[in-house]
């Protein structure tokens, strides 16, 4: 069965009998937060009830933390389980996505039966989103997709633009979904964050998750905001009530007192990616300046993610996304020694020495 994501730790398992370095998967490289696990475990002595559908307790302190009503909130099994709960519920009949950006989007509505246009972002803008987005949004346009940062590249949207297309999106009557979940690996997450705006906004829905910023993808939780409280109901509805284990809800709860943990990591992050920039682009490889826990670079090396896998690294070949090719990759930031074993077999590969 083919994987359209990265992080297949179980297959390299199956395949070596060891776990390699993965740089596949963009999640937190602190790993998961001390006070996690044991919340997890004091949660399983409970595991013979069901667990509260409504995420009371877990909603509360979201509300607390992001400063909006419990009743904006909306807990999910990860972010991937809000997209399509929103495609079902919403039964959106045109929605545009940007070229390269997350592919659950697309996959979301095409499950809904939604027609999918896709706005490409141009290698030679640096595949930046700019104001051409704006004449795509119309009256017809009944939801529009934004990753910010986007996934794969790792940009932003200036904040000025990111305005700008809500507005037109109230305008025109179009939902604008904005994908939030790597906002907290952002040098300066409240710059780019649309949630001030959602008091005001009857067309914004903003999607987050536990997954990438406190390396808890394998708990999966998610959850999206909206003032919206009919499509935070209808979302509910559209897929199976138990959707967030009471394993889950202990974590989140867990993972929202580590303020430590998300510090230290935007920390780590924002040193370690500009070693990899540097290295990368000194081996001679086109490295975009994202802003995320992961850089998007061009490299036409045949089999790179073959012989890198042969050395026990996993990379991220994005040659799957729509509006790219072969040739493109991505990969996590991730510690430092792991970041240094990476330039090593890409050093080696291209023939090339290396500094630490």
């Amino acid at each position: 069965m083919a994987l359209i994501h990265g992080g297949d730790m179980e297959g390299y398992i199956l395949e070596y009998g060891s776990e390699p370095l993965d740089f596949s998967a963009n999640c937190n490289p602190l790993g998961i937060p001390d006070g996690v696990p044991p919340a997890i475990a004091a949660a399983a002595a409970g595991a013979d009830r069901y667990p509260d559908p409504l995420c009371r307790r877990l909603r509360a302190a979201l509300s607390e933390r992001l400063a909006l009503p419990d009743s904006c909130i909306l807990c999910g099994n990860g972010a991937a389980d809000l997209i399509f709960r929103l495609a079902l519920a919403a039964k959106p009949k045109t929605a545009l996505v940007t070229a390269p950006t997350f592919a659950e989007y697309e996959l979301a509505l095409e499950t809904a039966g939604c027609r999918v246009l896709r706005h490409a972002l141009a290698p030679e803008a640096g595949f930046a989103l700019t104001e051409a987005l704006l004449a795509r949004i119309t009256p017809g346009l009944d939801m529009l997709f934004i990753c910010n940062p986007n996934n794969p590249t790792g940009l932003t949207v200036a904040p000025p633009l990111l305005r700008r297309i809500l507005a037109a999106c109230e305008d025109s009557g179009t939902l604008l979904v904005v994908d939030e979940c790597f906002n907290g690996f952002l040098d300066e997450p409240e710059k780019h964050t649309l949630r001030g705006c959602l008091k005001d906004a009857d067309k914004l829905l903003i999607l987050d998750a536990f997954t990438k910023l406190y390396g808890m993808a394998g708990v999966r939780l998610g959850y999206c905001m909206t003032k919206n409280l009919p499509l935070l109901e209808a979302m509910k509805n559209a897929g199976q009530p138990w959707a967030v284990s009471s394993l889950a809800q202990a974590a989140g709860l867990a993972a929202l007192r580590e303020d430590g943990y998300v510090a230290r990591a935007r920390a780590l992050v924002k040193t370690e990616r500009e070693y990899l920039l540097r290295e990368l682009r000194r081996l001679g490889l086109a490295a975009l300046s994202g802003e995320a826990n992961y850089i998007f670079f061009r490299a036409d090396v045949p089999r790179l993610a073959e012989n890198l896998r042969a050395r026990g690294i996993l990379i991220r070949d994005c040659g799957n996304y729509a509006g790219l090719a072969s040739g493109c990759w991505r990969i996590a930031v991730r510690p430092h020694g792991e970041n240094i074993k990476l330039i090593e077999a890409l050093s080696g590969l291209l023939g090339q020495t290396t500094t630490k």
